[in-house]
């Protein structure tokens, strides 16, 4: 363990930083989602073809080039991939406001995702340098907030902008602020020492990209977490991205009203749920550790019948009182699952097993969820009309249950893999 200390208030400061570098993540990640509807009209797209801009487009060079990039972070200054990968994804943003036909906004988009690749898993590993072992996954989860910060300042300031200036002009708008914003990080941003909040890591060895891997995949309790959160992240990227247009076909609100209301909505709902998930794990794990898995998994079985109604409730007020509980719930897995992925590794292997995990996460959630949706609707539009999003949503609720029983199995392993990698160090 490092005797390079930190003040509270610096530490304070990192995770607020970080934080604010996931916002502009998921600013220009989700902001698509707020503006299909105009996009799909001016560029005459099909609901299929704007899951893949939303999902599958971005989420291809996202996983696959999160893994050497976060290879590479391990290696060396995690700080500047940040900072260099923020620069990158907010000016392809931008340049996506450029687009005149579909092929112009899809190599925008694998634009973005390449920058996004050297965004998260970096991060990850400086908190967990910058935070003690048992509080991991509430400092992971207040930086997972930004998640839900970004939606709604995307959804907010980019429904408001395109109703009154065109989509177009909101691209512009939010993703140059992320070029100046990545100043700040670089300059300052301390590089922490790599497993300074941990035994036995300053004179680990440099394992290969293969031992890591297969480090990795000889632990169930990870491949099991892994896999449960790509399905449950297919639930929630797959309703998610096709809330607005949801909202705006079978409840007719205008389109700053859309943004307005989702992005409050993701703010309380996913920014609370977030942090408490991390916030109430790190507290009941010190009866049960299982409490990483069961506490989101009895989070998905209670979240069912509130989808549902979200899905088919025709009182829209109610509903999207419904919906502030659904964000919620389905918020409550990321932060323990990143913190229980970095207690599974060593420290110089934390940025790449959290590449590992959110290739899984969204290749299965990002890559697939809002494309399949987005393909049911299209097979479905000529039975159901402007409700066929309701009942392509319905597929979510599988992919739930599925979740829920992946982390039930991964609680079965977790204490024996958790003790073979202690006495490893």
């Amino acid at each position: 363990m490092s005797t390079i200390t930190y003040s509270k208030s610096y530490k304070r400061y990192v995770l607020f930083i970080l934080t604010g570098v996931y916002a502009f993540n998921f600013i220009d990640r989700q902001i698509l989602v707020i503006l299909q509807e105009p996009i799909k009209a001016d560029l005459d797209l099909s609901d299929t073809q704007l899951g893949l801009l939303t999902g599958f487009a971005f989420a291809l060079l996202y996983v696959t080039l999160g893994l050497p990039i976060a290879r590479y972070a391990d290696k060396n200054n995690r700080k500047k991939v940040v900072s260099i990968s923020l620069v990158v994804w907010s000016a392809m943003t931008a340049l996506s406001g450029m687009a005149q036909n579909f092929m112009h906004l899809l190599m925008a988009r694998v634009g973005v995702g390449i920058g996004e690749a050297g965004g998260s898993p970096p991060a990850h590993s400086i908190i967990s340098d910058y935070y003690e072992p048992e509080k991991r996954a509430t400092a992971l989860s207040i930086y997972s907030t930004g998640v839900y910060i970004g939606i709604c300042l995307g959804f907010l300031i980019g429904g408001i902008i395109a109703q009154n200036y065109g989509w177009r002009m909101a691209l512009y708008a939010l993703g140059i602020p992320g070029i100046l914003y990545a100043v700040l990080v670089w300059f300052t941003i301390k590089e922490p020492i790599k497993g300074r909040m941990d035994e036995a890591s300053s004179d680990e060895k440099e394992l290969s990209f293969g031992e890591v891997v297969k480090t990795l995949l000889q632990k169930k309790t990870f491949i099991f977490l892994s896999l449960a959160t790509g399905f449950q992240a297919f639930g929630n990227y797959g309703t998610g991205n096709w809330l607005a247009p949801f909202l705006g076909r079978s409840h007719g609100m205008e389109l700053a009203t859309i943004g307005i209301t989702l992005g409050l909505i993701a703010a309380v709902g996913g920014g609370i749920g977030t942090f408490m998930g991390g916030y109430l794990t790190d507290k009941m794990q010190k009866k049960d550790i299982r409490w990483y898995f069961w506490l989101p998994a009895l989070a998905i079985i209670i979240n069912i019948p509130l989808s549902v109604y979200v899905f088919f409730g025709e009182n829209t007020q109610l509903m999207l009182g419904v919906l502030v509980l659904n964000y919620f719930l389905s918020a409550l897995y990321l932060g323990p699952a990143i913190a229980v992925t970095h207690n599974l590794v060593s420290a110089k292997m934390r940025a790449f097993a959290s590449a590992v995990l959110f290739f899984v996460l969204n290749t299965i959630g990002l890559g697939f969820g809002p494309l399949v949706i987005g393909m049911l609707s299209d097979w479905l539009e000529p039975t159901y009309g402007t409700d066929a999003l309701r009942w392509a949503f319905t597929c979510t609720i599988f992919t739930g249950i599925i979740a829920a029983g992946l982390l039930y199995m991964a609680s079965k392993y977790y204490s024996r893999d958790l003790l073979a990698n202690n006495s490893s160090e």
